[in-house]
């Protein structure tokens, strides 16, 4: 009790603050009967439940314990089991992890249904029925998402048969609307926009339904794209075969953020400590990835939203171009790197280093201007502030709910950057700061990502500047890691970096070979894309294309 002041020991805590995993019995405490095994994973601690009490759990510990973000959804199957793992964050500390892990019987894979808890759950429980087979009692729509509704068995299990015909029936091909009619009453009217709409950025299908000109509701088709890099990865090595995959999730321009995700999984996995100086290398590649990716989302929005090509298209592209060059000469290719390691980055700048960092500085002198000519030619556009302030709003709230990340959740209000609230790399040794809008609107997330590489271009300032001063014989860019690579058997990690989109993470379950027993991909695009119709239903047909442009979505991330 404190002696100042008598009174203030009595006073109920918080229980938020009290429930941490730190103290893992007081969250056991907390979920009491419902508890019925524990795990230790090496992200957090794991709480084995029964499949009936998904919905108690998570909802005690959202509203009682503050994990108020579920990243993500990792469906598995066992010899004897199934399971969901559902991975359980705080938006105000995302170290303070949680592993909510429900075991669903072998014959009658059957488990309550998250989604009245975590909307997010939606969408990734389908997907975990569609690629592992668990039934979610309680969804309400579950179906399959990336595959066809027609598809024979479940990709991700392990009785599939990759060799079996899939047939598709000719109902599939049949008119959609050859029962509607139109009437007096109704002014409905369903319209297809997509696969190949160019405002749909990539093979995306948006099922939409008008009330009058207004939007009555949106469905995103997705899975065109869908090439299940999860059991790819599941059939790579670690050390070598894995890490030319994560190039091709965000395949636009964020190769090196992409490739972070998986090292920074594997490496805490097989315990690699990563040299200070690689760090530094990793930091700047991916600071240049970032811009490289916002100066194409700035790009491709104002011609969603102005037809600008001749102007802001490809004063955006430029600048995208000369950072992909240095890139290029960094990595040695333009789209696919496969530049990290694990342990490292697989060769050092390029010679003459003095040239490098002429042409990167050359690059950052120059991008104050650009930008301030983004502000003219966009932010400062009456064309595009009609279409863009005050739509597509996503308040704070629903964005924490859909699992929202990235520049789209930082545009609502949220100050949530895992590079700051949980650092890797070199992050946390430099100086820089998160951008945040509170505009909660098609606009502010505009301005985000123009704040975002002012904010990169800072990062990548200062690690010249450390690099150019590095000692020669401390310039280590691989740690020493087996050529081999098994980890331990059964051990189980979840890992996320700040993507360019948003939290790009990746699950790992070691099996003590030298492949992943199971491999899983958490996309920001894929929770991103779900909120849209929260953005669009109410709003016009332009304000619905302008939402969807403001989500500068990848269909390679959000299909994988």
């Amino acid at each position: 009790m404190s002696l100042e002041d008598p009174e203030a020991d009595l006073e109920p805590a918080d229980s938020a603050d009290v429930v941490s995993a730190t103290d893992p019995d007081s969250i056991a405490e907390l979920l009491g009967d419902h508890v019925i095994g524990r795990e230790e994973h090496l992200n957090a601690p794991g709480f084995v439940i029964r499949p009936d009490a998904v919905e108690d759990v998570l909802s005690t510990l959202k509203e009682e314990a503050g994990y108020d973000h579920l990243s993500v959804v990792t469906a598995q199957e066992y010899e004897n089991r199934y399971e969901s793992i559902y991975h359980l964050k705080k938006f105000a500390d995302p170290t303070d992890e949680v592993s909510v892990v429900v075991p669903a019987d072998k014959e009658n894979p059957v488990s309550q249904s998250a989604e009245p808890v975590f909307r997010t759950a939606d969408w990734h429980e389908r997907e975990a029925y569609d690629l592992v087979g668990i039934d979610y009692e309680g969804h309400p729509d579950l179906r399959r998402i990336l595959l066809p509704d027609t598809w024979q068995g479940h990709p991700l299990s392990l009785d599939y048969d990759q060799d079996q015909p899939q047939v598709v029936s000719l109902r599939e091909h049949a008119n959609p609307l050859q029962e509607d009619h139109a009437d007096d009453e109704s002014d409905t009217m369903f319209i297809n926009i997509g696969p190949h709409h160019p405002a749909t950025h990539g093979v995306l299908h948006l099922k939409t339904t008008l009330d009058g000109e207004q939007v009555a509701d949106v469905e995103s088709d997705i899975g065109y794209l869908h090439r299940n890099e999860e059991q790819m990865a599941q059939s790579g090595t670690y050390r070598h075969q894995i890490m030319p995959y994560p190039d091709r999730w965000d395949y636009i321009s964020a190769g090196l953020l992409n490739e972070w995700a998986y090292a920074r999984a594997a490496e805490d996995l097989a315990d690699i400590e990563v040299p200070e100086y690689a760090q530094v290398i990793r930091t700047m590649g991916a600071e240049m990835c970032r811009i490289a990716a916002h100066m194409l989302a700035v790009a491709t929005f104002a011609l969603d939203i102005n037809g600008d090509f001749t102007a802001t298209f490809m004063y955006a592209i430029n600048d995208r171009e000369r950072v992909q060059n240095l890139l290029e000469d960094l990595t040695g290719q333009r789209m696919m790197f496969n530049y990290f390691r694990l342990g490292g980055v697989v060769w050092d700048l390029p010679e003459p280093r003095a040239e490098f960092f002429s042409d990167t500085r050359d690059f950052l002198d120059q991008l104050p201007g650009s930008i301030e000519e983004y502000h003219d030619l966009l932010t400062a556009n009456e064309i595009l502030q009609a279409r863009t302030i005050d739509t597509g709003i996503l308040p704070p709230e629903v964005a924490k709910n859909y699992g929202a990340t990235g520049p789209v959740l930082r545009g609502s209000g949220v100050d949530y950057d895992l590079r700051r609230d949980d650092p890797y790399g070199y992050y946390d040794e430099l100086d820089w700061e998160v951008a945040t809008e509170d505009g909660c609107d098609n606009y502010a997330r505009l301005l985000v990502r123009l704040r975002e590489v002012e904010e990169s271009a800072k990062i990548i300032e200062q690690c010249i500047d450390l690099l150019e001063d590095w000692p020669e014989e401390e310039r280590n860019i691989q740690a020493n890691v087996p050529r081999t690579l098994k980890p331990d058997d059964d051990a189980e990690i979840y890992r996320a970096v700040e993507g360019a989109k948003g939290e790009l993470g990746v699950y790992i379950r070691s099996d003590g070979t030298d492949k992943p027993a199971r491999f899983k991909i958490r996309s920001p695009c894929f929770s991103n894309l779900q909120t849209l119709p929260e953005m669009a239903n109410g709003e016009y047909v332009p304000d619905m294309i302008a939402a969807l442009g403001s989500l500068d979505i990848v269909l390679g991330e959000v299909d994988r």
